[in-house]
């Protein structure tokens, strides 16, 4: 019998993923497998400037046992109109999905992308926390850090026993909305981070969205800068660099946008690895808030 797998809740790196997998991906378990030893691996490679590069990717070949999200199918709701260019998923549709990739509520599920900063892979993780799963890391590193490791992919799509949509629904304390950064505009910098480059935040550039520059006293953290080689940086280097620009606010009053609410959830798996556990998402982010002409825009650092 399986040996219970590790609880990860936001990394893992490709030598313990490995160990549990073993090399012909035969610990990836669907639901015959008892809670404790069930575990489910999700590529969620993706290009915002070439959005079927992903799948394509994905079928020349992945890790072993791993299912495919599309960021714009699966973890985004392309047809929500004012909510940016990634709106959020409906909670039941995400739940649905989530059942049907044989995810129950004690699974063990890894995601990972192309090893770039793990961008999409982190944005399915905020969402599987969203419906209460905890149960959820991201591979540090992701496809790269496990070629790497010498560990292997295959074009083989993986035996997956559908179940049940999860029974879960968003928790919508853990999103912010338009309402409340409106509401918080005065505020003592420190609460707003923006995970853009800061070329965009700043407005110099801006290659996707109308309108350039940031929301007035965001205070700006590229997600990139979390990242060293691939693999997010310590955690005690992430708190060093983190904690002087939230300042004295409270982590769980700390809100994190981006362009579109995909880096942002790569700057809350940071915090969480820093220790600062709490911060909220503002899902629209900027390209949500650029879509009302009336809010205000600030450029420059």
């Amino acid at each position: 019998m399986n040996a219970a797998v590790p609880t990860w809740t936001t990394l893992v790196d490709a030598a313990a993923l490995a160990d549990v997998l073993g090399r012909d991906g035969t610990r990836v378990i669907d639901a015959r497998a008892t809670a404790s030893t069930a575990v489910r691996v999700v590529d969620a490679r993706s290009s915002l400037a070439d959005p079927p590069s992903g799948a394509q990717a994905y079928a020349q070949g992945h890790l072993p046992g791993a299912l495919h999200a599309d960021l714009n199918g699966d973890l985004a709701d392309m047809d929500k109109v004012g909510h940016g260019r990634h709106p959020l998923p409906d909670s039941d549709a995400f739940a649905a999905t989530v059942g049907r990739w044989g995810i129950a509520p004690d699974t063990q599920v890894v995601v990972y992308d192309a090893g770039d900063g793990s961008m999409a892979a982190a944005r399915l993780w905020w969402l599987l926390r969203l419906l209460g799963h905890t149960r959820v890391a991201v591979l540090d590193g992701g496809l790269a850090a496990w070629t790497a490791a010498g560990q292997p992919l295959t074009p083989a799509l993986p035996d997956v026993t559908p179940l049940a949509a999860y029974s879960g629904r968003f928790d919508q304390r853990q999103i912010a909305s338009v309402d409340e950064i409106a509401a918080r505009l005065k505020h003592a910098p420190g609460w707003l981070l923006d995970a853009r480059a800061g070329e965009r935040f700043r407005g110099e550039v801006e290659p996707l969205d109308p309108v350039a520059g940031h929301v007035p006293g965001a205070v700006n953290r590229p997600f990139a800068l979390n990242v060293h080689d691939g693999r997010l940086r310590p955690a005690a280097e992430l708190r060093a660099a983190l904690q002087p620009l939230i300042g004295a606010h409270d982590p769980q009053q700390v809100v994190l946008m981006c362009g579109s609410g995909v880096t942002a959830c790569h700057l809350l798996l940071a915090m969480e690895v820093a220790g600062l556990h709490g911060a909220r998402v503002y899902a629209d982010s900027w390209s949500g808030w650029v879509g009302d002409a009336s809010r205000p825009v600030a450029t420059g650092a």
